[in-house]
């Protein structure tokens, strides 16, 4: 048995919640990273004795597009899947769901199901420090509770994941982030873009219909020189206050 872990995590928050998984569940994995613009998904190919860890981030309550595309060209083969919704505090809404339809048409039997809290990605007062310790001691307390399923009955028949079908329609946070003066053009957000949407010849253009608002290029940039809109990044935050207040609990699938 090999144990992957497949996660699509622009900014970290989801990549730091499947690692808290992971560590209890089986120590160490295979990553493979879904934000890889030019890596060719359909060559992945999978047995049934394999689990796969899969975390996305939750964006408008639904996979992020690219992500759920590069998923559905994989080939599962009847491997277990482990879901892991990561979203900043407000809703996570028809993400597992999603998750789970796509790789179970992409030939994944779905094990459990996981919907974490981590800091949001473009706001980042909401759900500030998550992961923290007492979702540590929940997530890891969960592995190993799946863990223990997967040694005695490996079966996932019935589970059943919160979510609508038809799915809410998709929409991203309309915040493109663009360069400013102190940018060096030295390419590292192009090279890392999972949408592609920044031109390796000009790493200070942005191409708005593909840019997916992850806040990667952000992240990365060596000199602080991209940024989104101020005036919409105020009104975003007024808009979300009360959906992301409070501290709201993960929610586990078993």
């Amino acid at each position: 048995m090999s144990v992957y872990d497949i996660v699509f995590s622009p900014t970290g928050g989801t990549q730091k919640v499947a690692d808290l998984f992971i560590r209890s569940f089986c120590g160490e994995s295979r990553h493979i990273d879904l934000s890889d613009f030019e890596k060719d998904f359909s060559e992945l190919s999978f047995q049934e004795e394999d689990i796969c860890i899969v975390a996305v981030p939750s964006f408008g309550g639904r996979v992020p597009a690219v992500a759920a595309s590069r998923l559905g060209r994989m080939q599962g083969k009847g491997a277990g899947a482990i879901l892991i919704a990561v979203y900043g505090n407000r809703d996570y809404e028809d993400t597992l769901v999603e998750m789970q339809d796509v790789l179970e048409g992409a030939g994944f039997s779905v094990i459990a199901g996981i919907a974490a809290v981590a800091e949001h990605s473009i706001m980042r007062q909401f759900a500030s420090g998550r992961p923290d310790e007492q979702d540590e001691k929940e997530i890891a307390g969960f592995a190993e509770a799946v863990r223990s399923k997967i040694e005695s009955d490996r079966g996932a028949c019935g589970l059943t994941l919160p979510g609508s079908r038809p799915y809410r329609e998709y929409h991203v946070i309309p915040m493109r982030p663009q360069a400013n003066k102190d940018c060096i053009q030295c390419g590292l957000c192009a090279g890392v873009c999972p949408a592609g949407a920044i031109p390796k010849s000009d790493p200070s253009e942005t191409d708005a219909d593909k840019c997916i608002s992850c806040m990667r290029c952000v992240c990365v940039c060596p000199q602080k020189a991209r940024s989104v809109s101020k005036v919409l990044l105020a009104a975003g935050s007024m808009k979300l206050k009360k959906a992301c207040g409070g501290y709201k609990r993960n929610e586990l699938f078993l």
